[in-house]
């Protein structure tokens, strides 16, 4: 090993891939630990002879030769570890003394040292005793997604088919153009979305959990995922338990609408102007955090998916096939698609960016609805943390150098205070509210996409809010 590198690595510490040991002339248990959670975790390395601030105490050197045959034999040993691993470990010098290096690669499966597994969480090893954190691990180690799972025996008469004709017009809406679903049959969308698919080990073609997690009926996703559910909760008066709860197990269509509806019953929505349109914060955050927990978990763990809204925060809270462990920020985000047909689904009714989008929109966002920055958390469990101050407020009505008037702003107000859910409005019904010409009126309009919605064209067109 290059000095310098090694230098660098121990001026840097312990982290959740490196491990220094103090040994003298024998490997205690400890590294074996070490070992073993690194094999179940990503991969990393342990330098024997080493303090845990970085200092070089060395082994012995005439043990060395011994103490790496010995290390060899144990993790070779299938009464020791289970399954059995060789590793090739390296006695370097450095500054007069010996060390020895063990590098651990990631493995495709699950390991035990006497019979006990380990994990590594931070900079620390780990026991696994929980049976859910054990799941957790094997679902880690699997090579593909589960959501391509095959059930060669699920029939078209086991899908929500009554939810397609808005699927079809979600998607057409969102290009702003003619989407191919739009032409074709029920079973043609399903299988243009990669909702049906073949299972190239065994041969068994069919319908998979992609497409059951989207569109099955209520009791095909409790026989296929029973442990499926999202748990909407706010605790702002009684933090012990809730002030609100919705347990919510049907199909991500209808669960996006639910917990976005609950995001809009609990969430205050600030007034808030970029360039000339206005932005509505709680429902592009809420967005963002609802798509993510919904598209990206893992649907075959028992971790119930949450989201909970505090008097100081929100998050979110979802199973996760990791790929990584600590905080993400846009600068260290390394998109990878926990769902990808999931994904696309969502991104083609256009309740998803493209990957990535959602962490930088999130990061965005939340200094003008707050006024500080969200915290992301990769792990077994995937975590989106917003802080929540209903008394901040952004000075947000500047359209480039040109200040927004305050009729304006108020104008704004009055349009979406006046509106009420699921009424259609005429342009006529908005000048009388607001005494002004058309030309105008549907400039204010034009500002509010976000909120409102048009229906029919020129002389027939008619508002509703979204």
């Amino acid at each position: 090993m290059d000095q310098e590198k090694l230098r660098t690595i121990l001026q840097i510490g312990e982290t959740i891939a490196v491990e220094f040991k103090r040994c003298s002339n024998r490997i205690e248990n400890d590294v074996y630990q070490s070992v073993c959670s690194f094999l179940n975790r990503f991969g990393g390395d342990i330098y024997l002879g080493v303090e845990d601030d970085g200092t070089v105490c060395g082994v012995p050197e005439n043990a060395a030769g011994d103490m790496v045959k010995n290390f060899i034999k144990i993790i070779s040993n299938p009464n020791m570890f289970t399954p059995t691993i060789y590793l090739s470990p390296e006695i370097i010098k450095y500054e007069g003394k010996t060390i020895i290096h063990i590098h651990i690669p990631v493995s495709a499966e699950v390991h035990s040292f006497k019979k006990e597994v380990y994990d590594r969480v931070d900079d620390a090893d780990v026991k696994v005793t929980a049976t859910a954190q054990l799941a957790m691990m094997y679902i880690r180690k699997q090579n593909r997604f589960t959501e391509k799972q095959i059930y060669p025996y699920i029939s078209l008469e086991d899908f929500r088919l009554d939810l397609l004709p808005r699927i079809r017009k979600m998607a057409t809406n969102n290009i702003e153009g003619v989407h191919s679903w739009e032409s074709m049959s029920d079973e043609e969308l399903l299988r243009s979305a990669g909702l049906y698919g073949k299972d190239r080990a065994t041969g068994e073609s069919g319908y998979n959990l992609a497409a059951v997690m989207l569109l099955g009926k209520d009791d095909l996703i409790m026989d296929i995922c029973p442990a499926y559910e999202t748990d909407a909760l706010v605790r702002r008066v009684n933090v012990d338990r809730y002030d609100d709860r919705e347990i919510i197990r049907t199909n991500l269509i209808e669960s996006y609408d639910q917990l976005m509806e609950f995001g809009r019953k609990h969430l205050p929505d600030k007034f808030f102007i970029e360039g000339v349109e206005r932005k509505n914060l709680r429902n592009i955050i809420t967005r963002e955090m609802i798509a993510n927990t919904l598209i990206h978990r893992e649907f075959t763990s028992s971790y119930t998916a949450k989201f909970v809204i505090e008097k100081d925060r929100m998050y979110t809270e979802n199973a996760n096939r990791s790929s990584g462990d600590g905080i993400i920020t846009p600068d260290n985000m390394e998109p990878n698609p926990k769902n990808p047909i999931i994904a696309s689904f969502f991104r083609n009714i256009g309740w998803s960016d493209r990957l990535g989008s959602g962490v930088r929109n999130i990061f965005k966002y939340s200094k003008y609805y707050s006024g500080e920055e969200p915290e992301f958390v990769e792990g077994d469990v995937f975590r989106i943390i917003v802080p929540l101050n209903e008394d901040y407020s952004y000075d947000n009505v500047k359209n480039g150098d040109k200040k927004i008037s305050k009729k304006t702003i108020q104008n704004y107000k009055k349009i979406l205070e006046f509106m009420e859910e699921g009424k259609e409005y005429t342009i006529q019904d908005f000048c009388n509210l607001l005494n002004l010409k058309p030309s105008r009126t549907k400039e204010l309009l034009k500002a509010l996409t976000q909120d409102i919605e048009q229906i029919g064209n020129n002389k027939n067109r008619k508002y509703r809010l979204k």
